[in-house]
């Protein structure tokens, strides 16, 4: 229990081997009476101490946590790619032309037009704020104030 080695040598052959398989793996001496008998030595193990948990009666060391995570944006900027921030935009505009163009099926003449005129508005509701609010967030104007320099 106090050991916090998962592996051990083998008496026989003296190659590493997992602590609680019932043989070596190499020259298949038995290291438990019972596979039932080296399980419950696993659990009783494991349960001693928390960090123990992640381990499985397999493993010759203790599994190391690592973070995956990956930051794209920092590895694209490493990398020199220029990733466009995300947009909502083009959605607003999708939805805008789905609407022009169920004006073009022939209904009521009425139904075609009220499509077309809504279709219209958010068309054109989503290229401005996806060309001029957007544009304006994401590029400030570089025009210097009166008397500063511009930045380089």
């Amino acid at each position: 229990m106090s050991n916090p080695d998962l592996a051990v040598d083998c008496p026989r052959c003296g190659l590493r081997t997992a602590r609680f398989v019932d043989h070596c793996r190499n020259c298949g001496y038995k290291l438990w009476p019972s596979s039932v008998l080296a399980s419950a030595a696993f659990k009783s193990w494991r349960a001693a101490n928390p960090g123990r948990m992640a381990a499985s009666r397999f493993d010759l060391e203790l599994p190391v946590e690592m973070d995956n995570t990956i930051d794209f944006e920092a590895r694209a900027h490493q990398l020199g790619i220029h990733i466009f921030p995300n947009s909502n935009w083009p959605f607003l505009i999708c939805f805008g032309a789905l609407f022009l163009s169920l004006a073009a099926i022939p209904f009521e003449p009425v139904v075609r037009v009220s499509l077309a005129v809504i279709g219209g508005v958010i068309f054109l509701v989503g290229v401005v704020g996806w060309v001029i609010v957007e544009d304006v967030k994401i590029f400030p104007s570089d025009s210097a104030a009166a008397g500063h320099e511009a930045p380089h």
